[in-house]
């Protein structure tokens, strides 16, 4: 899908394609950061460990989307893996602590680039129950989104202007609800600091790399780099190919896992996560909307790249003010970035009757929390699905 230079200079062709890349990563950063922080905090990570993340997965992916876009001429957008940052946050600490955790990343940064070169590992993943896969996620998110309900009750004043611009704008413009309920929750941040004898540490607002040396713990591998894994893969990856697809784009598989699979394996010590292709973003780039013709749409995953560079710029002073935040407020703001996730691992969890008993064990287990041998509920949740799965079908 190449397009002459000619047509990309012209101002009136690129006008639209650039506005759709800047919406893409705005719409994108603003809708799920409050996630990312809430899982990387909950792993372990101190408040700047947690910023040098958000930072290192903007620009990751925005060197990967530059990279991408204008090599294959295609809209192929990616993102931090939103799903696996709930994840995180439902996994808590686990032995070894923040640098466990960051040992985790770089198995997952691993597991990827071996996914790209080794395809019989993709079709493994694949081969994993969707219902199952979407049920555990579906447990690990449910209690990120009673966090707005709980706010609600705890603290009223703060949290109430939050979930009612939420719910104004998913009347009229879904799209921009989550951003418009951060902004909400800016507002009320800024009127605690205001009215508060406590002022944001400006020395943090500048963007800076906290580097950590990453440790191995089989704790850490089993409840938190296998599951994030296998959340990366199903829930981003596996549908963000899909989602390109309805479009009419033929990602590059094997290119685009090695470079979302190096860009997780550089980015892991300094607390990125995970960065895979993006899924629900990915037709705010790849739709007629950013452009007419499906040859120039390129632009907008290029132009959303540089977008994501600017925006790591800003990370530490996002995470600054999301660390002076009342209680509740960023908790609600997560919770509610969340429920669209929520829902539609919930339908797909529930799809199919004859893996319905599977998958409702599988989220049972994944909402409970619960703890084995160090190893967070996710594991298990995977675990104990399949088990009732084989003991179902067996007796069919």
């Amino acid at each position: 899908m190449s397009v002459p230079d000619s047509d990309v200079r012209s101002p009136d062709s690129a006008a639209q394609p650039i506005s759709a890349g800047i919406v893409t990563a705005l719409v994108g950063f603003t809708s799920s950061f409050a996630v990312v922080l809430t899982g990387l905090t909950a792993v372990g990570a101190n408040s700047a460990e947690a910023a040098s993340g958000l930072l290192a997965l903007c620009v990751t992916q925005a060197l990967g989307m530059l990279w991408m876009s204008r090599h294959y001429r295609m809209p192929i957008t990616l993102a931090w893996s939103t799903p696996g940052a709930a994840l995180l946050a439902g996994a808590g600490t686990v032995s070894g602590g923040w640098p466990a955790a960051v040992g985790a990343f770089v198995v997952v940064g691993a597991a990827v680039i071996l996914t790209g070169l080794w395809p019989r590992l993709g079709r493994l993943i694949a081969a994993i129950p969707p219902a199952l896969a979407q049920a555990m996620l579906a447990g690990v998110l449910l209690p990120l989104c009673l966090a707005p309900v709980l706010a609600l009750r705890d603290a009223p004043l703060a949290v109430a202007p939050v979930v009612l611009v939420w719910l104004v704008l998913q009347r009229y413009s879904p799209r921009w609800a989550v951003p418009a309920a951060f902004a909400a929750a800016a507002v009320v941040i800024a009127i605690g600091l205001a009215s508060g004898s406590d002022g944001l540490d400006t020395s943090a607002l500048l963007p800076r790399l906290d580097v950590t040396a990453p440790a191995w713990t089989w704790q850490a591998m089993i409840g938190i780099a296998i599951p994030l894994y296998i959340v990366t893969m199903a829930s981003q990856n596996i549908p963000g190919t899909a989602v390109m697809n309805s479009f009419g784009y033929r990602v590059p598989w094997r290119p685009a896992m090695l470079v979302t699979g190096v860009g997780t394996l550089v980015g892991a010590p300094a607390g990125g996560h995970a960065i895979n292709l993006a899924a629900i973003s990915a037709a705010l780039a790849a739709a007629p909307s950013a452009h007419p013709d499906p040859r120039k749409r390129w632009v907008a995953a290029f132009t959303a790249g540089w977008a994501y560079l600017v925006l790591a710029a800003c990370s530490a002073a996002v995470a600054t003010l999301i660390a002076a935040a009342p209680e509740g407020v960023v908790e609600a703001v997560a919770g509610l970035a969340l429920l669209g996730t929520l829902g539609g691992a919930l339908a797909s969890a529930l799809d199919d009757v004859r893996e319905r008993e599977g998958a409702v064990v599988s989220f049972l287990i994944a909402a409970s929390g619960v703890s084995i041998l160090g190893i967070g509920s996710a594991f298990w949740a995977l675990v104990a699905g399949l088990i009732v799965r084989v003991a179902v079908s067996s007796r069919r």
